[in-house]
């Protein structure tokens, strides 16, 4: 008796695909806030920058990505391309408590906050001439998330804690002869602020009352321009330079209180704590990227970046409050400037493959020897390895890895009063060699 295979074809008319693939993008860039890196602006998004720990991130301008890394760029891709970006974090930032830390706070080391993360971008740019290209991108490349055990030994310094930019980027590239292009995008920034920290109910006569609870939570549009030159030396070498303008989130929340003890709400209210809009501006930092492509052969191509980041102008505040003394609910936290190095190499193996691999560092963010637990990163080394195949013409698709990591950081928080009366307490302890894991897939169309 012969087997007759049955199969089953579900198709979906192309406006539908169209429609689920912005979807999937738009939900995966509002989940892809975990940063681990010199600051919180991501190089990561699902493109062959994660393969390359994103050297020649300015330079490079091998597919539609290009409008995010280097707009001028797109004046060297040929009719319509579409890229969509995936990838999937993994970050282990796990807390080890000191013997330092008051013991009241108890022994909870808050759990990996950050675990798994998704995240997702998507390109297209089409040449409207053979001077100018356009295009339009969406990437979530700022931002950090964090959710700690409820019992964790930092509670009264965070709990949760979610800040996410999802930037809309309209662009435009034009070559102004056979060296020089020129590109600019608007960088509409929809920024999410959402984070809860625990209150102390204790009292000296009352160690029994449960934690009540703090929340702020507030949503705002930001813009900015990133503005960008590319010089084509010769077919074999490209630099590129990118400038990317600082965006402001006038985030401005209401203190929202719950489970507060009896009288602890009244001397809120006295301090024009409870109820009362908190001004939590957030400046995300203007950044400079300088960046080199060189093709030494038939299969050999070298890539290099330097780069800067404002984060001394960040803005971004600690939220947390002393039961015992509720004059603020807000605490500034210093930042310098970082730097950024990266090099990188391509390697042609054969006609449909390209090896992508690259090495990178970003300097330290937060100011001395110590980190906020509302921030677990600082100084950050990243690894990357990628492929790229060209599987038809018009298509290719390409996956890569990334891990970074930055050493031990240190925590050191110094409460006035200590747990049993109604303070913070003192927070000591390290994040042990804590890590993280990029794994990427791009796929490409050209028509």
């Amino acid at each position: 008796m012969q087997t007759v295979p049955i199969r089953f074809q579900f198709r979906l008319p192309a406006k539908y695909w169209l429609h689920f693939t912005w979807s999937t993008v738009v939900v995966g860039c509002m989940s892809a806030g975990s940063a681990l890196a010199g600051g919180l602006i991501l190089y990561e998004v699902g493109t062959d920058d994660v393969g390359l720990a994103a050297a020649g991130y300015a330079a490079r301008a091998q597919d539609a990505s290009t409008l995010l890394t280097n707009p001028a760029g797109m004046t060297r891709l040929e009719g319509k391309q579409l890229l969509i970006g995936t990838q999937l974090l993994y970050s282990d930032v796990t807390f080890t408590p000191s013997t330092e830390s008051s013991p009241a706070l108890g022994t909870g080391d808050g759990g990996n906050p950050i675990g798994f993360f998704p995240g997702a971008s998507a390109f297209y740019t089409q040449q409207v001439s053979s001077d100018i290209t356009v295009g339009m991108g969406l990437a979530g490349n700022f931002g950090l998330a964090l959710d700690y055990d409820d019992n964790w030994v930092g509670r009264y310094y965070v709990q949760e804690t979610e800040l996410i930019g999802i930037s809309l980027l309209p662009s435009i590239a034009y070559k102004l002869n056979e060296q020089f292009s020129v590109g600019a995008s608007l960088n509409a920034m929809y920024g999410s602020l959402d984070t809860t920290v625990a209150v102390n109910n204790r009292t000296e006569r009352n160690q029994s009352f449960p934690d009540g609870s703090l929340k702020l939570d507030d949503k705002e549009w930001g813009w900015g321009a990133n503005l960008a030159v590319l010089y084509e030396m010769n077919p074999d070498t490209r630099m590129g330079l990118t400038y990317t303008s600082e965006v402001d989130l006038d985030f401005e929340a209401t203190a929202e209180f719950s489970g507060l003890r009896r009288g602890l709400e009244g001397l809120l209210n006295l301090g024009g704590i409870l109820n009362a809009p908190i001004d939590l501006g957030v400046k995300v930092p203007q950044t400079v990227m300088a960046s080199v492509f060189h093709q030494l052969d038939e299969k050999w191509a070298i890539l290099g970046n330097v780069g800067w980041q404002d984060w001394s102008e960040f803005g971004e505040v600690e939220v947390s409050i002393d039961s015992n003394n509720p004059t603020s609910v807000t605490k500034e936290l210093p930042f310098r400037d970082t730097w950024h190095g990266a090099i990188g190499a391509q390697y042609q193996v054969n006609e449909p493959w390209r090896l992508n691999f690259g090495i990178a560092y970003d300097s330290d963010f937060q100011k001395g020897d110590f980190v906020s637990p509302l921030l677990p990163t600082n100084a950050l080394w990243r690894f990357g390895i990628g492929g790229r195949q060209q599987v038809t013409e018009s298509f290719h698709w390409g996956p890569a890895i990334e891990y970074s990591a930055g050493g031990d950081l240190d925590v050191n928080n110094q409460s006035t009063f200590q747990p049993e009366r109604g303070g913070r307490g003192d927070l000591v302890g390290t994040y042990k060699n804590p890590y993280g894991l990029f794994f990427a897939a791009n796929f490409g169309w050209d028509f």
